[in-house]
Protein backbone atom coordinates (compact mmCIF):
# COMPACT_ATOMS: atom_id res chain seq x y z
CA UNK A 1 0.00 0.00 0.00
CA UNK A 2 2.91 2.54 0.28
CA UNK A 3 4.22 1.92 -2.20
CA UNK A 4 1.58 2.45 -4.28
CA UNK A 5 1.00 6.00 -2.12
CA UNK A 6 4.55 6.59 -3.00
CA UNK A 7 3.78 5.92 -6.42
CA UNK A 8 1.52 8.31 -7.04
CA UNK A 9 3.06 11.15 -5.49
CA UNK A 10 5.59 10.46 -7.60
CA UNK A 11 3.67 11.05 -10.83
CA UNK A 12 1.86 13.78 -9.15
CA UNK A 13 4.94 15.47 -8.34
CA UNK A 14 5.25 17.21 -11.98
CA UNK A 15 1.90 18.47 -12.31
CA UNK A 16 2.25 19.91 -9.15
CA UNK A 17 5.27 21.75 -10.35
CA UNK A 18 3.72 22.84 -13.45
CA UNK A 19 0.54 24.55 -11.85
CA UNK A 20 2.50 26.36 -9.19
CA UNK A 21 4.69 27.65 -11.91
CA UNK A 22 2.05 28.52 -13.97
CA UNK A 23 1.05 30.68 -11.04
CA UNK A 24 4.27 32.37 -10.70
CA UNK A 25 4.83 32.82 -14.06
CA UNK A 26 1.45 35.03 -14.71
CA UNK A 27 -2.08 34.92 -15.07
CA UNK A 28 -3.40 31.97 -17.40
CA UNK A 29 -6.04 32.68 -20.21
CA UNK A 30 -9.38 31.17 -19.64
CA UNK A 31 -9.87 28.49 -22.18
CA UNK A 32 -13.49 29.96 -23.06
CA UNK A 33 -13.22 29.21 -26.94
CA UNK A 34 -11.95 25.54 -28.94
CA UNK A 35 -9.30 28.32 -30.39
CA UNK A 36 -8.05 29.09 -26.99
CA UNK A 37 -8.33 25.65 -25.87
CA UNK A 38 -6.02 24.66 -29.37
CA UNK A 39 -3.64 27.28 -28.65
CA UNK A 40 -3.20 25.83 -25.04
CA UNK A 41 -2.63 22.74 -25.80
CA UNK A 42 0.01 24.04 -28.40
CA UNK A 43 1.30 26.12 -25.64
CA UNK A 44 1.78 22.75 -23.55
CA UNK A 45 3.37 20.78 -26.72
CA UNK A 46 5.58 23.86 -27.17
CA UNK A 47 7.08 23.31 -23.87
CA UNK A 48 7.27 19.65 -23.98
CA UNK A 49 9.69 20.19 -27.22
CA UNK A 50 11.96 22.63 -25.17
CA UNK A 51 12.39 20.25 -22.68
CA UNK A 52 13.03 17.30 -25.31
CA UNK A 53 15.73 20.01 -26.79
CA UNK A 54 17.26 20.44 -23.79
CA UNK A 55 17.86 17.17 -23.19
CA UNK A 56 19.02 16.57 -26.69
CA UNK A 57 21.17 19.26 -26.14
CA UNK A 58 22.86 17.99 -23.12
CA UNK A 59 23.22 14.54 -24.63
CA UNK A 60 24.73 15.80 -27.88
CA UNK A 61 27.65 14.08 -29.10
CA UNK A 62 30.65 16.49 -28.75
CA UNK A 63 32.06 14.35 -31.44
CA UNK A 64 34.66 15.75 -33.98
CA UNK A 65 31.87 16.73 -36.84
CA UNK A 66 31.36 18.89 -40.03
CA UNK A 67 28.44 20.18 -39.43
CA UNK A 68 26.38 20.24 -35.66
CA UNK A 69 22.60 20.88 -34.72
CA UNK A 70 22.69 24.36 -33.52
CA UNK A 71 20.20 23.74 -30.34
CA UNK A 72 20.47 27.73 -28.90
CA UNK A 73 18.96 28.80 -32.19
CA UNK A 74 15.91 26.29 -31.94
CA UNK A 75 15.30 26.96 -28.34
CA UNK A 76 15.32 30.81 -29.33
CA UNK A 77 12.73 30.29 -32.20
CA UNK A 78 10.50 27.53 -29.55
CA UNK A 79 10.58 30.54 -27.33
CA UNK A 80 9.47 33.16 -29.52
CA UNK A 81 6.78 31.17 -30.49
CA UNK A 82 5.61 30.22 -27.27
CA UNK A 83 6.09 34.20 -26.03
CA UNK A 84 3.99 34.91 -29.17
CA UNK A 85 0.69 32.11 -28.54
CA UNK A 86 1.26 33.35 -24.75
CA UNK A 87 0.50 36.85 -25.59
CA UNK A 88 -2.46 36.41 -27.74
CA UNK A 89 -3.96 34.31 -25.28
CA UNK A 90 -3.12 36.54 -22.34
CA UNK A 91 -2.98 39.93 -23.96
CA UNK A 92 -1.29 42.76 -21.92
CA UNK A 93 -1.37 45.64 -24.17
CA UNK A 94 -3.85 46.86 -26.76
CA UNK A 95 -1.67 47.61 -29.62
CA UNK A 96 0.03 45.25 -31.85
CA UNK A 97 3.92 44.83 -31.78
CA UNK A 98 5.81 43.85 -34.93
CA UNK A 99 6.74 39.92 -34.50
CA UNK A 100 10.90 39.10 -34.25
CA UNK A 101 11.51 36.38 -37.25
CA UNK A 102 12.32 33.24 -36.61
CA UNK A 103 16.17 31.94 -37.84
CA UNK A 104 14.94 28.79 -38.97
CA UNK A 105 18.11 27.37 -40.12
CA UNK A 106 19.28 25.09 -37.49
CA UNK A 107 22.51 23.90 -38.95
CA UNK A 108 25.93 25.02 -38.06
CA UNK A 109 29.47 24.34 -39.75
CA UNK A 110 31.97 23.28 -37.77
CA UNK A 111 35.03 25.11 -37.58
CA UNK A 112 37.93 23.89 -39.87
CA UNK A 113 40.19 22.86 -36.98
CA UNK A 114 37.37 20.67 -35.31
CA UNK A 115 36.68 18.87 -38.41
CA UNK A 116 40.00 17.29 -39.06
Amino acid sequence: MDAQRHAGAVTRGPAVLVVLLSCLCGPVAVADTPEHQHLAALIRQLELAERLTAHAAASASQAPARYHFDYTRLRADLQRVHAGIHDYLVPYRAQPRDPVPLIGDYTREAPREAAR
